[in-house]
């Protein structure tokens, strides 16, 4: 993804985060007025309370240990702060060396699931990698609809049943298809759920479980996609996921249409659950890894090299 294509699609969060820091730093003195504006643009501009006393904490200390002399000092360390805390040891997918790579997506209704997967799909293919897609969320006609017209558009098979069919078997077809016909990457699509509705959740532990008796170690990734406008309820969501399922990254969406990119930072501080792929517009190439040089560079509004 061009580092443009991000920067524009976090102009909002930029603005109503970063706009808002710069106007207010510039020229003024470190004092106790200043540290408390801050953290209310923090907070209103969903960075969340937990991730803004932490960032606030650590710019005090910064500021007593002579790194912060002054409002123009904080914008430079809040940044090079963030970029730190948003790192992640573990970026990439964990793709296997031999057999099929399993990957997991979760989701709730309305997150942009069906075409993060699209674009996910579209992704490995143009690592070269051999990819085939199981349509799971067999509650709604639609969404097997839906995940079909794009695997047909991008030429990947799909593994589907009937409305109605148990979610499970279908994984369990497509898991002894994809190990038979030698396919390098799985993506397994499951039911857009409510986090608080049980029996969906149980149904998420069912997969996960029949996955790992056909192949060893599936599935290796469980991909949560958060809808980037929802804010703090994406935390919410991410915790309640994981009492399910090994949730190892996040695939944020529609990112271009929110000012809410700052829950990215919350999630990261509080659960360390890494982001690992954005989604910025509505086209299978507006995707991409996470890089949180580019994003924190992207939510200042400034250029990724500086």
């Amino acid at each position: 993804m061009a580092f443009r294509k991000l920067r524009d699609s976090l102009r909002r969060t930029s603005a109503a985060l970063t706009g808002r820091l710069k106007a207010l730093v510039k020229g003024r003195k470190i004092d106790a007025e200043l540290w408390d504006e801050i953290e209310e643009v923090l907070i209103t501009s969903d960075v969340g309370v937990e991730a803004s006393t932490a960032l606030l904490d650590g710019a005090r200390d910064a500021a007593k240990h002579g790194k912060i002399l002054s409002g123009d000092d904080v914008i430079p360390w809040m940044r090079a702060e963030m970029t730190q805390r948003l790192t992640s040891r573990e970026t990439g997918l964990r793709l296997q060396d031999s057999g099929p790579t399993v990957v997991l997506i979760a989701g709730v209704n309305g997150s942009g699931k069906t075409t993060s997967i699209a674009k996910l799909t579209k992704w490995l293919l143009d690592q070269d990698k051999r990819v085939m897609v199981a349509a799971c969320d067999t509650f709604r006609a639609a969404a097997v609809e839906q995940l079909t017209i794009w695997s047909e558009r991008l030429g990947v098979e799909i593994v589907r049943q009937p409305q109605g069919s148990d979610p499970a078997s279908v994984a369990f077809d497509a898991a002894e298809s994809a190990a038979a016909k030698g396919v390098d990457v799985l993506i397994v699509d499951t039911a857009g759920r409510l986090h608080t509705q049980r029996n969906l959740m149980e149904e998420l532990t069912k997969i996960t479980r029949v996955l790992g008796r056909k192949i060893p170690g599936a599935p290796h990734e469980t991909l949560l996609v958060l809808d980037g406008t929802a804010g703090q309820n994406g935390l919410a969501q991410t915790q309640r996921f994981r009492e399910h399922a090994d949730v190892t990254g996040l695939i944020v969406s529609k990112l271009d249409g929110t000012a809410k990119g700052g829950v990215v930072l919350s999630i990261k501080d509080q659960l360390d659950v890494p982001v690992k792929f954005v989604g910025t517009g509505e086209s299978a190439d507006d995707f991409a890894p996470f890089d949180a040089r580019e994003f924190v560079a992207a939510l200042f509004g400034e250029d990724a090299s500086a």
